[in-house]
């Protein structure tokens, strides 16, 4: 741990040595401001002031080479301070750091990275500042007070910070004393601290939490335009007599926590065993949960299928009962229907029935006058008068025969003999 704080300064040096200070330092020394030598002269002036008299003699000369070549030469002298007039104006501010700007001494401004003009000779920059950088700052502080009023060895206090207004660090305060103003500040808030911690919690500073020191740090400094970005303590060491109190106490320490890491070990081995016999306990219960789930699967399968097959046998029967009745159904709507229909044809036609009756009527009348027996006149009477025994008994005789071809021809005959 180093033993020394870090030193704050501004330099002076001629513009090519502000990058290397800036960035580098000086003999280890911090260089956050760089006063640059004003490079600008009026040296300028000599070139331009023989020009003139150049001019002067070509004006008076009346005339001839000696006119012509004063002529020349003064434009050439004019021409040549203008460019060193124009070449000591020019002034090139680096990336990552800002320039004040002054006017008569008096500061009006900043100048960004890039190059700027100051034709103005009352014009010049006052200081270079890096406000880019995060600078690192060490300070160990010794002797620091506990809460029991022992002194610790050493408090290592690491900060960085960074200047955000050039303006106000360079009018208010400068590098040297704001490195006075910081160390100052930074012991104070230590010891503040170092009071709050017994002696025997001393080692819990290193990395702790230093917020709150870190904003009082920033109230104090913002009025410089300084901002601390960061802060810690990396390192504490105690007087050489609580050392080995402090060493005792962290070898018990180690001990316990390594017993209680042991311990957790131990422990947790069980309960990984403990768990991977839970675990197949879990699958092999799960295993006959399958099991039994297929099995269970299998006979509702089963199960369903039989009842699909009464279901559709029931349904076979049914549909057959339904046909057969929708078809007895149908016949008798159908008988009904036609037997509606032919009332209904009988009773819109009774003069037709009437007229096929009675047209039925001459037909069977006429029948039976056709198959009606028929009288057969015989004639007997003789020219005289007088019938004989003799053709009487020819005619009975005959008669017979002639009947029956009348009955077979036009049905029978009702014989009748006329005798005269």
């Amino acid at each position: 741990m180093s033993n020394e704080f870090s030193r704050v300064k501004e330099s002076l040096a001629s513009w090519s040595e502000i990058r290397q200070l800036l960035r580098g330092g000086e003999q280890g020394q911090l260089v956050p401001v760089v006063i640059p030598k004003d490079r600008r002269g009026f040296g300028w002036l000599a070139p331009l002031f023989f020009a003139l008299y150049l001019a002067g003699t070509a004006v008076l000369a009346g005339g001839g080479p000696i006119t012509a070549l004063a002529a020349v030469g003064a434009v050439v002298f004019a021409l040549g301070s203008l460019v060193w007039m124009w070449r000591r104006s020019i002034i090139e501010i680096e990336e990552g750091t800002t320039g004040v700007r002054s006017r008569w001494g008096a500061i009006d401004g900043t100048l960004s990275p890039g190059r700027h003009y100051l034709w103005l000779p009352w014009e010049r920059v006052e200081a270079v500042v890096d406000t880019s950088t995060e600078i690192p700052y060490n300070a160990p502080i010794t002797a620091c007070p506990t809460a029991e009023n022992v002194p610790l060895k050493s408090i290592e206090f690491f900060l960085k910070f960074r200047i955000v207004d050039p303006v106000a660090f360079v009018r208010n305060i400068g590098a040297s004393n704001f490195d006075m103003v910081l160390s100052s500040a930074v012991q104070d808030a230590i010891r503040q601290r170092s009071r709050k911690v017994h002696t025997e919690r001393a080692y819990d500073l290193r990395g702790s939490d230093v917020g709150d020191m870190q904003d009082a740090l920033n109230r104090q400094l913002q009025r410089y335009g300084v901002r601390v970005t960061g802060a810690n303590i990396p390192d504490v060491q105690l007087p050489d007599s609580y050392q080995g109190h402090l060493a005792t106490r962290e070898r018990v320490a180690k001990e316990l926590a390594a017993y209680e890491r042991e311990w957790e070990l131990t422990r947790k081995r069980r309960i990984d065993t403990l768990l991977m016999e839970i675990e197949r306990a879990k699958k092999t219960r799960d295993a006959r949960i399958v099991e039994v789930k297929a099995a269970h699967n299998k006979a509702r399968k089963d199960v369903a299928r039989l009842l699909e097959e009464h279901e559709a046998e029931a349904q076979r029967v049914r549909w057959e009962i339904e046909a057969k009745g929708r078809a007895a159904l149908t016949a008798a709507e159908n008988e009904a229907k036609a037997l509606r229909r032919l009332a209904e044809s009988y009773r819109d036609n009774r003069a037709i029935l009437r007229y096929e009756l009675a047209r039925r009527k001459l037909t069977v009348g006429a029948k039976l006058a056709e198959n009606a027996p028929q009288p057969v006149v015989v004639k007997t009477a003789a020219a005289s008068g007088d019938s004989s025994a003799l053709s009487t008994l020819l005619l009975a005789q005959i008669l017979p025969q002639i009947s029956g071809a009348n009955a077979q021809r036009n049905g029978p005959a009702a014989p009748s003999v006329e005798t005269g």
